[in-house]
């Protein structure tokens, strides 16, 4: 993740690039399409879980199942 500014809401998460269309759904955040549902999916999207991150500290625990 960058410290650069997200793209526009109508441009997906770029997880969405790496799983299938069934397993896509709306950023419970920004309504940013990301992969949602299935085995490394999240409810939020890259943008939002660092924002989550930053207000909550090391109380928001996550592990990536994501592979590269």
């Amino acid at each position: 993740m960058s410290s650069a500014a997200p793209p526009p809401i109508s441009e997906p998460d770029p997880s969405t690039h790496s799983c299938s269309s069934s397993y896509a759904g709306p950023c419970s955040g920004c309504q940013r399409t990301t992969h949602k549902y299935g085995s490394g999916g999240l409810p939020l999207c890259q943008w939002c879980l660092a924002s989550a991150r930053q207000n909550w500290g090391p109380a928001v625990r996550f592990t990536s199942t994501r592979t590269p």
